[in-house]
């Protein structure tokens, strides 16, 4: 563990620290405070999921607002059917193709589902990390919000070291594995307000690798050709690898028809982002 005596924050080696990490990090969550973990794309900054004050946290910590509500990562595919209120089998077959994996998918959230991430209109963004050490956190703390651990409008951290130079004494543990794969993002798919889902953020994967399974789906537009995503003339777009916020999700442009925690298996009238992340 390393703690500069003028500083608050902890940091830990996950080579060398890993169950200390996690204990703190475990310890940090229940707690209301903020953690900053590596992904599988860029670090991210999380939060206990169902915490209405630790989200404030790390919001506040990104200099953000509510109508940026953070996605959520949990440690399972199986897990998505306790937040959204409907896993068809296209969708099925896509997590089964993509997660573990850069992919975000933001549905419609369970009618009863308590976690209140800011300005979501119904609708969460999920995703499941090919990051083992935060995957292995998740199933002690249960779902996370998490956005990528930078200032908003600032590079997106790949190194601990940029996320405590821009984060600092905001966050409680740091858990260090390394450099991060970053700084390309998770591709986001919105299946919240369409059937055939459309691309609201390029990233890792590929248009081409998910129609695979959503063969409808829509890419995201080149930039400075933005379709509009609602009847207030929101922009839907590709990001600029910066943040996994989702801003609040617009009303449906097309027909469509409890609080959560880890089991030990299987936890972005507005406008969707122009600002990628973790």
């Amino acid at each position: 563990m390393s703690v500069a005596a003028e500083h608050r924050w902890r940091r830990y080696d996950l080579a060398t620290q890993y169950e200390d990490g996690l204990e703190a990090a475990v310890q940090a969550i229940t707690a209301g405070e903020l953690v900053v973990l590596p992904t599988d794309t860029v670090y991210g900054i999380g939060a206990n999921a169902n915490d209405p004050r630790a989200i404030q946290a790390l919001l506040d910590a990104k200099h953000r607002g509510k109508d940026m509500p953070p996605p959520v990562l949990i440690a399972e595919p199986a897990m998505l059917r306790a937040l959204v209120s409907e896993v068809t089998p296209k969708v099925l077959r896509t997590i089964e193709a993509h997660w573990p994996g850069a992919l975000t998918l933001i549905m419609k959230a369970q009618p009863d589902l308590r976690m209140d991430l800011g300005q979501a209109n119904g609708t969460i963004a999920v995703r499941v990390p090919a990051q083992e050490q935060t995957r292995a956190l998740l199933r002690r703390t249960g779902a996370l919000a998490v956005s990528s651990a930078n200032i908003s409008g600032q590079p997106p951290a790949t190194t601990v070291d940029d996320a405590i130079i821009q984060l600092g004494d905001s966050v409680t543990v740091y858990l260090d594995a390394g450099p991060a794969p970053g700084p390309v993002a998770s591709t986001i798919v919105d299946l919240a307000t369409t059937r055939i889902g459309r691309i609201v953020r390029a990233g890792v994967i590929s248009h081409q690798d998910l129609r695979i399974h959503l063969p409808g789906l829509v890419d995201a537009p080149v930039p400075g050709h933005e379709a509009p995503a609602s009847g207030d003339g929101s922009a839907v777009g590709a990001g600029n690898a910066d943040d996994e916020d989702i801003p609040s999700a617009p009303q449906e442009t097309e027909a469509s028809s409890p609080n959560v925690t880890a089991t030990g298996g299987d936890a972005e009238g507005g406008k969707f982002p122009n600002t990628p992340g973790a």
